[in-house]
């Protein structure tokens, strides 16, 4: 017997994600569950999210011995919370720590026939120097050599959030986030740049307002061959 696939649904039968079929002699149709893992990715969530709150406060506890250690009255109006706020603030800034690029990609990488260069540019980064605990921030721009996979672009992004969510320094942050790809697409290549500036040089230490840090990784072809370098960073820095 043949079925042909209607449609995927994006909603929930018995909580559980579900891709419904058709049966083309008119039976009756069939819902089949395709997607467990998404109850597993649930489940996973809820797990960690007890985690957060259990370390929670603890956290709070050092943000106010910090506060103190700093001459601060921690029971003035202004002070009351902001241990709760900073802990709670640190989780979501370090979440990357809990989650993967298995996470997120799920049913998003297809089998496609091109084999041409595919860049996004210029997606919005922000991360935590581990040295300092400072911000620095900036762009990123990857670049991917597919071989007959593609990614949806979209999780290009995601996948530089994991990373930037975690206490780093731009270097390898650069890396991770090339590694990553490489390691889910198997493509003939990735490129990777990061433009950043870092606030351990500009609130502290040199304070050099205008300074920016770029750092690069090149894997496949893109170390190999300087034509397809080349042509990588050419598009990546033409007019926007």
């Amino acid at each position: 017997m043949e079925y042909q696939k209607a449609a995927e649904l994006n909603g929930f039968s018995n909580g559980k994600i579900v891709t419904e079929y058709l049966c083309r002699n008119g039976f009756s149709e069939l819902t089949v569950d395709t997607k467990k893992v998404a109850v597993q990715h649930k489940n996973e969530t809820s797990r960690k999210e007890a985690e957060d709150e259990s370390r929670l406060p603890a956290l709070e506890a050092a943000y106010t011995t910090i506060l103190r250690g700093l001459g601060e009255n921690t029971d003035r109006q202004g002070l009351l919370k902001t241990p709760l706020r900073a802990a709670k603030a640190m989780q979501f800034l370090t979440k990357g720590y809990h989650e993967t690029i298995y996470d997120i990609l799920n049913d998003a990488i297809f089998d496609e026939d091109h084999e041409e260069l595919v860049i996004v540019k210029d997606i919005d980064m922000f991360s935590l120097c581990e040295h300092h605990l400072v911000p620095f921030f900036g762009k990123v721009h990857i670049g991917y050599l597919p071989s007959k996979k593609v990614v949806g672009l979209s999780k290009l992004a995601r996948i530089v959030e994991i990373y930037s969510r975690r206490l780093q320094v731009q270097e390898r942050l650069t890396k991770q986030i090339a590694m990553a790809i490489s390691e889910a697409l198997q493509p003939v290549g990735v490129a990777v740049v990061i433009e950043a500036a870092h606030m351990c040089m500009v609130m502290r230490g040199v304070q050099k307002m205008n300074s920016r840090t770029v750092t690069s990784t090149m894997l496949g072809v893109f170390r190999e061959d300087p034509k397809a370098r080349e042509e990588f960073l050419a598009l990546t820095k033409s007019a926007k």
